[in-house]
């Protein structure tokens, strides 16, 4: 069984990080949407949050899987035994750090391949970190968002915006 981990904060889940995901699916048995918490970041939404969202997204697919977890994630795919970390690269520079990554990754577990894919064009010009802005400035966040996820944020917004 072919098993690959896609990690990530996931703070939100994008529209580029359901393209990575979805373009993966025929490529594996089975995909595990790691939400890593990283204790150098504050999150905007909490993880039970972003584990639901992404379950409420893929509710219909069961090759999905969806884990927090902490520390290495080359640890983390060892533990659930999977053989491919999945990285989404949107821009040049995303290469030469996940190919960091993917280089120590291989020094730890030679036995996990790191499997990069280019994100489809109309989702490479943003990142969560542009998303969260976007939504604490009170911006449409539609246009990066699946619905899954707009529709509560923009409602809390305007919830917000009446106190």
């Amino acid at each position: 069984m072919k098993i690959a981990v896609f990690p990530g904060t996931f703070d939100p889940i994008t529209l580029g990080h359901t393209d990575i995901i979805d373009r993966s699916l025929d490529m594996f048995d089975k995909i595990i949407v790691g939400i890593g918490v990283n204790s150098n970041k504050l999150p905007m939404f909490p993880i039970e949050q972003r584990i639901n969202w992404i379950k409420n997204i893929y509710k219909e697919e069961k090759k999905i899987e969806v884990l927090s977890y902490s520390g290495l994630t080359v640890n983390f795919c060892e533990s659930v035994k999977a053989q491919f970390i999945i990285r989404g690269l949107r821009t040049v520079s995303d290469f030469e750090y996940e190919k960091a990554i993917s280089d120590m990754n291989q020094l730890l577990n030679p036995q996990i391949e790191t499997i990069f894919l280019a994100c489809t064009a109309k989702y490479s010009s943003f990142s969560s970190t542009m998303v969260r802005d976007v939504i604490r400035n009170n911006g449409d966040s539609s246009l990066f968002l699946p619905m899954e996820i707009h529709h509560p944020i923009s409602m809390a917004q305007q919830e917000f915006q009446k106190k």
